[in-house]
């Protein structure tokens, strides 16, 4: 959680689903200075999953394993009800708990691909539906998030979800039409990153380093030169620039890279990672 989310006062909130980025945001949610009201209810697949909240002052945790009744139980009473499952599970877990759901309750999606009209078209009506698209930083505090809503959505629902993503890392509120984009650039954003680190580190061992070597090469030059980034305040470009004396080595190498017409190949990733978002939508 940044400084900027201290002291966080958040409404009852409940989780169906606490795997990988369910558990990120959940983290965020319990950390020091952040005040959700009541106990935040999350639902497990197993049991065991859910005992290992036992004893928890801050959750209570229902298993589907062991009551067929888990989520409509988690979701009563609840302000916003974070639905952290896979895309093809939504539609089949709104239609379970849109019952319990508390009038004017807000509703929010993480899966890519499932729109907003897809999930209205099964909930009552009052019941406010947004898009989260957070990505993987989100266990270390610092994520990136797009948020969504549609033209019922509220600007104080929207402003109350980007909140709760706050507590994880930073948020910002975009078009419904631009999340699949989100997805593209920040969500699967960690994958062409560590992609990047995991060929210089190769590259590194054909150049003679042993593994430990190769690897530290890389990750620390990930690394340290995200912090520069941060910290600096300047764009990439001019922070390249610096890097680049002209005629020097540096330029060599950027010479090179610059052949291989990167911005083409970006444009062709991300248009890839749209198209499957949309097919995911159209599938659902």
């Amino acid at each position: 959680m940044s400084e900027a989310n201290v002291s966080q006062q958040l409404p009852s909130i409940a989780m169906i689903g606490v795997g990988s980025m369910g558990g990120a945001i959940l983290a965020g949610l319990r950390a020091p200075g952040v005040a959700v009201d009541g106990l935040i209810s999350v639902t497990t697949r197993s049991a065991a999953s859910a005992a290992a909240f036992d004893g928890a002052s801050d959750v209570r945790a229902f298993a589907n394993e062991l009551d067929a009744e888990a989520n409509r139980k988690a979701v009563r009473g609840a302000s916003v009800v974070i639905l952290a499952v896979k895309p093809w599970q939504i539609a089949e877990v709104l239609s379970e708990v849109a019952a319990d759901l508390a009038p004017g309750a807000v509703v929010v999606s993480v899966a890519a691909g499932v729109t907003t009209a897809s999930m209205t078209e099964v909930l009552p009506e009052g019941v406010s539906v947004v898009r989260a698209m957070p990505n993987t930083p989100s266990n270390v505090g610092l994520g990136m998030t797009g948020i969504a809503g549609n033209d019922q959505t509220s600007a104080e629902s929207l402003a109350l979800v980007k909140r709760i993503f706050e507590t994880v890392g930073v948020a910002i509120v975009v078009r419904e039409e631009q999340i699949n984009a989100v997805a593209a650039v920040s969500g699967s954003g960690p994958a062409y990153l560590f992609l990047y680190a995991e060929e210089m580190t190769a590259a590194a061992k054909r150049l003679g380093f042993d593994d430990d070597q190769a690897r530290l090469l890389a990750e620390q030059t990930v690394i340290g030169s995200a912090e520069l980034l941060r910290q600096s305040g300047e764009e990439p470009a001019e922070l390249r620039r610096k890097v680049t004396s002209p005629k020097g080595t540096t330029e060599q190498a950027i010479l090179v890279m610059q052949e291989a017409k990167l911005g083409e190949i970006y444009d062709r990733a991300f248009a890839a990672n749209i198209r499957r978002s949309e097919e995911l939508a159209a599938e659902g």
